[in-house]
């Protein structure tokens, strides 16, 4: 088996109410969609998000219904502090739930959270020892990068203090 993710499907209660979020709300674009009962989104780079009905998929899985906060973070990386903040903006407006407001994390990194309105927690990250380039590639950097990259990140956020 290769170490990749091709689909990650979400079981929410209202395919319609997701697809507002994630659609018009967000203005992710659909790849393709059964209406009412599954809405595919292309995410990036051969990945699909997929908004299922969860009654179809739990029956489908062979799972009860969970109780509670759905067990799954999904982490969008980005490129800067500043990214995390805007991308947060654009998810509150769309009418997701701050969860978490974007802080600096005692590892070093820049992170806050939003909850879909399923539930489904989403984490926007800035790490400065990942790089995010412009087509969205997250890469982890070595160990040397790692050094210089996080003794860079500090030293912009001394500057700011």
């Amino acid at each position: 088996m290769q170490p990749r993710v091709d689909f990650i499907s979400l079981g929410v209660r209202s395919v319609d109410a997701a697809r507002r979020f994630y659609v018009n709300g967000l203005g992710w674009p659909v790849h393709r969609e059964v209406p009412g009962d599954v809405v595919f989104i292309q995410a990036n780079h051969g990945l699909i998000l997929s908004l299922w009905d969860a009654g179809q998929m739990q029956a489908e899985a062979s799972v009860d219904s969970p109780a509670g906060i759905p067990c799954i973070t999904l982490s969008h990386n980005v490129g800067s502090a500043a990214d995390v903040d805007r991308v947060m903006a654009e998810a509150e407006a769309a009418g997701a739930t701050v969860v978490g407001r974007p802080k600096t994390q005692p590892w070093g990194g820049y992170t806050g959270y939003f909850a879909d309105p399923d539930g489904f927690r989403w984490e926007i990250a800035f790490n400065p020892t990942w790089s995010v380039d412009a087509g969205g590639t997250v890469t982890v950097l070595r160990r040397a990068q790692k050094v210089s990259r996080l003794e860079q990140a500090f030293h912009r956020l001394d500057e700011f203090r």
